[in-house]
């Protein structure tokens, strides 16, 4: 996942943003309603996706999208990252379909929503094979230059 902060996204690790990473035992392993999967070749991880009860902070997103989608009963999805050497072979829909069906499994979740940079290479039509777009954040700027941000929600299966 730091690797996809430095060398995808070209900004590195920013703390407001990447907690989860550093601390992934008492975000994921530890509450029952989150959960991180990863997919394994030869002994290194290749893919991630996360899920979090907690929805789109405001700020930097706006006001409604996070009162559309509260923490608690959203169920978000995160860290869907794979080095690129092991894209084009299913493992992020894999995982993704798979977080979904968490989501689906877990009591208090109503919605399944995400957010992604569109600027980084393939991202945007990945999800909008999977998702339905919400908001186009791109001229907000509310992630700074050179982060396009689409806010995506996934119907629960």
């Amino acid at each position: 996942m730091l690797d996809t902060f430095y060398r995808d996204f070209g900004y590195g690790y920013v703390p407001a943003w990447h907690q989860d990473v550093i601390d992934i035992a008492s975000t994921y392993l530890d509450d029952p309603r989150h959960v991180l999967l990863v997919a394994v070749h030869d002994g290194e991880v290749v893919a991630t996706t996360g899920v979090r009860s907690a929805g789109p902070a405001h700020p930097p997103h706006p006001r409604w999208l996070a009162e559309r989608y509260p923490s608690g009963t959203t169920a978000q999805l995160v860290r869907v990252y794979v080095r690129p050497e092991h894209r084009r072979h299913g493992l992020a829909r894999t995982l993704v379909d798979r977080a979904c069906t968490f989501a689906a499994e877990t009591p208090g979740y109503d919605s399944i929503y995400l957010h992604t940079n569109v600027d980084v290479e393939g991202a945007e039509a990945f999800w909008r094979g999977m998702a339905k777009e919400v908001f186009d954040a791109r001229t907000t700027g509310e992630h700074g230059p050179g982060v396009g941000t689409v806010h995506f929600e996934i119907p629960l299966p």
